[in-house]
């Protein structure tokens, strides 16, 4: 007698066999397949995705999901459940799929409602072709007779999915699409957004091919030609440029400190008096950094070798003369293709007209992506071979979010890209008429929302977003930019423009945070093995207090007659924060007995940004005028994570339970001793962990500028009452991280996330 569970396999694969053979089309077979399965299972839902080439998957049926999704949902293979399943070829039971790490929550979908998954590889020579899920609406565990059920079942769909039919259809709907198949490729998305323009095809690398000098005297003075111009036309380009601020700011600057580097250019000098031509005597400089500094498993040094290999590049061109426009195509629309690119190399174009970047040689981390990113500038990578498939003056489509290029896309495709477009200008239009609302949730708590400023064009956000004031004045900026150190009548003319265009907004002025990746041109280098933990900030600047007193100087003068708000970076025990603030009480003292005019009020805080300073938060916080929590370095020290570093980037993350009891225990402990808490790290400016940061009970928040509207938009559309008991929920999990819940949550109660 059979089991029950062989009679339901069989009943199962009859039914299958017969709508297989039947006379109905391919896309109603597997429609009427899949909803067989997900009837004779007991299941809600199911799906069928089939792996469309080697990098992606795409929804070609489903049940119990949203009508007519097929084709319009895709996944990287590797990404979430379907996409762990298709990468490693094997089964994959969740009994809650939003407390797993990997689920990839797709709003489309319309999967909110289920939380069970099984899914099972359709295989063939060993190799996923597709994937078949199941899924229930209650929380569920899948038994091994269940799975071995559906793998049988696969099995025999695998045949389907295999055949002439199906190869076909995929054609056939590659020709609707308006698109062959050597003209799509899939990539990794790097920035998000979509694009539509002509390709200009990057230059390639100049190759030196004299190598010995005739005349060392006339070497040298091209060499100086070149380097002289070289700077200028960078100074001009960056200084230029609205860049907004973040990360990026400081790629461009650390490249442009690169450029004028005393110590390179004068290896270049002495290879020339050693006979060299100066192009060989870049070249030459180059390779002995990079002999000394590749075999480094550091990744800020990896990306400033990529950075000094683009400065060299970029001084040959001076050298040879061709250092012209680089842009052939007269056209308001372009897509950059490249093989690999410096930050400085996107500044050549007019970056208002580039609407996509396409790098063959991409990672998440590499200095372009960041600056393209920070621009809006949709980037796909890691397609191998596209720059040599791609034409200078090609149409070209770019869609940052899947990670799609298309090389003369058809119109279908060109219609989508640009609806997609019209889509996010939409947003962008709806989110500039948040400028005049009030910050206050909908149950009507304020939420005091201020900028992070850098450099002097990053003022411009203080009226255009209207905001509460500037949480974070990074006034290492203006040190890293000049050639020297700038003197304290140069400071205060830096501090009272910002307190001017504030007009009246609270302003935070950050004490000099140099070190660690942020190197001062006109300081040597101490090459220690672990500078993010290092010699660094506050630290440098206590040692050598002569600039600690100038730059407390240049403050109190910047704001004389107004409120001044300073605080120290890097603190990591009580004695270091009184240390600071005495120094700068005593410039204050002076300033008195000059008779200058003083700050009507002075206020001293710190940022929390190393663990033991948090074990110390009760006696700090009676000393403390207010404190901000600088959430990049902390997450960072606490998970001992290098944030840099792309193989532990998904090792831990900032919404996870441990991460955000603490950051509730700070703002809580601050809130009882009557004390300002803010938050100006990367938090902030991320609208689903801002709206964490709220459920906590955070009311100050400093954000990009470019990031303001976003998180704006989220704060006008919760209500803190059912965030904070949502959270207060949450906070008892042990996953890995939260974000997914959250995402749900938001969507279920209609808070804007974009």
């Amino acid at each position: 007698m059979k089991s029950p569970a062989i009679n339901q396999a069989m009943n199962i694969l009859r039914l299958l066999r017969e709508i297989s053979e039947g006379a109905d089309t391919l896309p109603v077979k597997l429609d009427k397949i899949i909803t067989m399965i997900v009837r004779e299972m007991k299941a809600d839902a199911g799906t069928c995705y089939l792996v469309v080439d080697d990098n992606y998957l795409e929804l070609f049926a489903s049940c119990g999901f949203n009508p007519g999704i097929a084709h319009k949902i895709s996944l990287r293979v590797g990404e979430g459940l379907v996409g762990d399943v298709a990468e490693h070829n094997r089964s994959l039971a969740v009994a809650d799929v939003w407390k797993h790490p990997k689920f990839s929550y797709k709003p489309d979908m319309g999967e909110d409602a289920y939380k069970s998954f099984i899914g099972v590889p359709l295989s063939r020579w060993r190799r996923a072709i597709g994937v078949l899920t199941l899924q229930k609406k209650e929380i569920y565990e899948y038994t091994r007779l269940e799975m071995e059920i559906l793998e049988t079942v696969a099995m025999v769909l695998s045949e389907l999915v295999a055949s002439e039919e199906m190869s076909e259809y995929k054609n056939s709907l590659i020709r609707a699409r308006g698109q062959s198949e050597k003209e799509k490729y899939k990539g990794l998305s790097l920035s998000k957004g979509y694009g539509l323009g002509n390709a200009v095809v990057h230059r390639r690398r100049q190759v030196v091919t004299k190598i010995f000098a005739e005349d060392k005297e006339k070497e040298l003075k091209k060499l100086e030609a070149a380097h002289t111009r070289m700077n200028a036309d960078l100074d001009e380009k960056f200084d230029a440029a609205k860049l907004g601020i973040g990360e990026h700011v400081d790629i461009l600057d650390a490249y442009r400190m690169f450029a004028k580097d005393k110590g390179w250019y004068k290896k270049i000098a002495d290879n020339v008096q050693s006979g060299l031509t100066a192009e060989a005597a870049v070249e030459r400089a180059y390779e002995d950094m990079w002999n000394r500094l590749s075999g480094t498993t550091d990744s800020y040094l990896k990306e400033r070798l990529h950075d000094l290999r683009d400065v060299a590049d970029r001084l040959l061109g001076y050298l040879s003369g061709d250092n012209a426009a680089l842009s052939p195509v007269n056209s308001d629309n372009l897509i950059i293709v490249a093989q690999t690119m410096g930050p400085a190399d996107l500044m050549d174009y007019d970056y208002t007209k580039i609407r996509g970047l396409i790098i063959e040689d991409g990672t998440p981390t590499m200095h372009v992506a960041i600056v393209a990113k920070a621009l809006n500038i949709p980037v796909v990578a890691k397609i191998k071979g596209i720059f040599s498939e791609i034409k200078t003056g090609e149409m070209l489509a770019v869609d940052g979010n899947e990670g799609y290029v298309y090389i003369r896309p058809g119109i279908p495709v060109q219609e989508k890209i640009k609806a997609k477009i019209a889509e996010k200008e939409k947003l962008q239009a709806r989110l500039a008429e948040l400028k005049d609302l009030p910050g206050k949730t909908k149950d009507g708590v304020k939420i005091n929302m201020y900028i992070n400023v850098g450099l002097a064009f990053d003022l411009d956000y203080i009226e255009s977003t209207n905001c509460d004031g500037v949480g974070l004045y990074r006034t290492e900026i203006p040190f890293m930019a000049s050639d020297v150190m700038p003197d304290v009548e140069k400071q205060v003319g830096y501090y009272k423009e910002l307190m001017d265009r504030a007009d009246g907004r609270k302003v935070i002025f950050r004490s000099l945070d140099v070190g660690s990746d942020k190197l001062l041109p006109y300081w040597g280098n101490v090459g220690e093995d672990n500078p993010a933990i290092g010699w660094r900030s506050i630290r440098i600047t206590l040692d050598r207090r002569a600039i600690l007193r100038k730059q407390m100087r240049a403050f109190l003068r910047a704001a004389a007659g107004r409120e001044l708000n300073v605080m120290f970076p890097m603190i990591s025990n009580l004695s270091e924060f009184e240390d600071a603030k005495e120094t700068l009480m005593i410039e204050l003292e002076k300033e008195k007995r000059r008779h200058g005019e003083v700050p009507s009020k002075v206020n001293v805080g710190l940022m929390i940004e190393v663990p033991s300073v948090v074990f110390q938060l009760d006696a700090i916080l009676k000393q403390a005028d207010f404190i901000s929590i600088g959430t990049n370095d902390l997450a960072q020290f606490i998970f001992a994570c290098d944030r840099g570093n792309p193989r532990l980037s998904e090792r831990y993350d900032v919404l996870s339970a441990p991460f955000l009891k603490m950051m509730g225990e700070i703002v809580s402990k601050a809130d009882e001793a009557g004390v300002y808490c803010s938050v100006c790290g990367e938090m902030a400016s991320n609208p689903i962990e801002a709206l964490a940061l709220i459920g906590l009970g955070y009311r100050n928040l400093s954000m990009s500028g470019s990031s303001f509207g976003r998180v704006k938009s989220m704060v006008r559309s919760v209500n803190t009452i059912d965030i904070e008991d949502y959270i207060k929920t949450l906070l008892k999990s042990n996953k890995r991280t939260l974000r997914p819940q959250l995402i749900s949550y938001a969507y279920d109660h209609g808070i804007e996330i974009y």
